[in-house]
């Protein structure tokens, strides 16, 4: 069979055949909402990194 395979291997596909060809990317709810998170944690990376940064430059760190 696989042999088979191989000697068909150089076919051309009909414009049927492309159209029964499924896969490729979707957008799903699953896919969207781990976006919007990465988007998250990158923000409140953003405002922690910046907020350290005021607090150094002012001088207001807490004391251990």
């Amino acid at each position: 069979m696989v042999t088979q395979d191989l000697l068909n291997a150089d076919k051309r596909l009909s414009y049927k055949e492309l159209e029964n060809i499924n896969g490729g990317f979707t957008v799903t709810a699953s896919f969207i909402a781990n976006i919007a998170s990465s988007f998250k944690v990158l923000y409140e990376i953003g405002q922690n990194f910046g907020s350290s940064i005021r607090r150094i430059i002012l001088s207001d760190l807490c004391g251990l």
